[in-house]
C-alpha cells in the first residue's frame, strides 16, 4: 500500500528568519513575514505533515503512524508513538539564541525531551559562523559569571561555515547558528530548547523572549570543547560518503550524474533530501518528482525503489540509528 511520500512544508515565522527559502527553493512562503523554518517532515503535536502525493494525499504522518507504523518504520522504533525524526530547513538571516537541548539523562527531570541533531550547510554568506561547544578551558563557574555580565557569547567556540560543511550536535552541546546561513537540519522528534542568551533582542510580540538559565546549566556538557566541522567534500564521489553515524540517525551524502538511477535497499525506511538538482523517485506503482529543497520519505514496506536524476544532483540519504526509545 505504501509508496514514496512527499509532504507539504510547514512554515514558521521567526524573529531571526528571512526569505531565502523562497529565493533558493521557490518555497511558497506567506508574504511579508520572516520565515525561519520550513518543517519538511514533522509529527509534532499541532504540527503534523500532510501527505502531498499519491492515493494517500491529504492524510498526515501521524495517521500513518497510527494505522501503518510497521509498514512505515520497519524495525525502527517510534518516539512516544510518533515518527522519530523531525526534518527542517532553517533560514537564519540573523543569529539565533545561544542555546542547548537536554541530554536523555536530564530531559525527563527537566520536563523536556532530548534532542540530538545535525546541520548541513546549504548556503552561507562569506562571514557566516557557527557557535558550537565551549572554548577550550571554559569552566562552569566562568560560564555562569559571563551569563551575569552579559558576555556569555565569549565562552562559545566559533567556526566559519561554508556550503558543504556539516556539524553533529549531540544533546548537551551549547550552540547557535550565526546570521547568513541556510541549513538542512535532521533531528530527533523533539522541540525542547533552553535559551542561554538572546542578544538582548525582543521577539515577534515586541517583548524579550524567555531565557532558561537553570535548565541550560543542568543540560550543558561542560567537557565539550571546540568540536570540529565535518567536511562533505567527498560528496562529489560516485559512492555515498557518511557525514554522521550516531545512535539517533545515519546521514550520507551522495552525488548523482544526470540520467543516473540510484536504487535503495528494500525493507529499510529512509528519507532522501535533495540539496540540488531534480529527480523522479519510483516505488511500487507510484512515482513522485522532487527538486532542490524537497524531501521524499521511502517507507520500509516499499518494494524496489529507485531515483532517476534529471540533472546532476546532490542528496542526503537519511536513515534511523539504533537508539532505544
Amino acid at each position: 500500500m505504501l509508496y514514496p511520500l512527499t509532504f507539504r512544508p510547514l512554515f514558521k515565522e521567526r524573529v531571526w528568519g528571512g526569505r531565502n527559502l523562497e529565493r533558493l527553493y521557490k518555497k511558497p512562503l506567506p508574504p511579508g513575514i520572516p520565515i525561519g523554518e520550513s518543517w519538511e517532515i514533522s509529527d509534532r503535536p499541532g504540527d503534523v505533515s500532510v501527505i502531498a502525493n499519491g492515493t494517500l494525499a491529504g492524510k498526515d504522518l501521524h495517521w500513518l503512524m497510527e494505522h501503518h507504523a510497521k509498514e512505515l518504520l520497519g524495525d525502527a522504533q517510534p518516539a512516544g508513538g510518533r515518527f522519530p525524526l523531525l526534518i527542517k530547513i532553517l533560514d537564519a538571516e540573523e543569529t539565533l539564541s545561544l542555546q542547548v537541548h537536554p541530554p536523555a539523562h536530564k530531559a525527563a527531570e527537566l520536563g523536556g525531551e532530548p534532542k540530538t541533531e545535525m546541520w548541513y550547510i546549504a548556503d552561507a554568506k562569506p562571514s557566516a559562523q557557527l557557535y558550537v561547544g565551549l572554548k577550550r578551558g571554559v569552566t562552569r563557574q566562568e560560564f555562569e559569571r559571563k551569563i551575569q555580565s552579559g558576555e556569555v557569547a565569549d565562552c562559545f567556540h566559533r567556526v566559519s561555515a561554508k556550503p558543504g560543511d556539516a556539524m553533529l550536535l549531540p544533546s548537551g552541546r551549547v550552540h547557535a547558528i550565526g546570521g547568513g546561513l541556510v541549513i538542512f537540519e535532521i533531528q530527533q522528534n523533539s522541540d525542547t530548547t533552553y535559551r542561554v542568551f538572546d542578544w538582548n533582542r525582543v521577539g515577534l510580540d515586541g517583548k524579550p523572549r524567555a531565557l532558561h538559565i537553570s535548565e541550560s546549566l543542568a543540560s550543558i556538557d561542560f567537557e565539550d570543547f571546540e568540536p570540529a566541522l565535518i567536511s562533505s567534500s567527498a560528496g562529489n564521489a560516485p559512492s555515498a560518503t557518511t557525514l554522521v553515524d550516531c545512535p539517533v540517525f545515519k546521514v550520507d551524502i551522495q552525488h548523482a550524474r544526470e540520467g543516473e538511477t540510484v536504487q535503495f535497499e528494500a525493507g529499510k525506511l529512509r528519507i532522501i533530501g535533495l540539496l540540488n538538482g531534480r529527480a523522479t523517485v519510483h516505488g511500487g506503482n507510484e512515482s513522485v518528482e522532487i527538486k532542490s529543497g524537497e524531501f521524499c520519505l521511502i517507507p520500509a514496506a516499499s518494494k524496489r525503489t529507485e531515483a532517476t536524476f534529471k540533472s546532476a544532483s546532490t542528496f542526503l540519504d537519511i536513515r534511523f540509528g539504533t537508539i532505544e526509545r
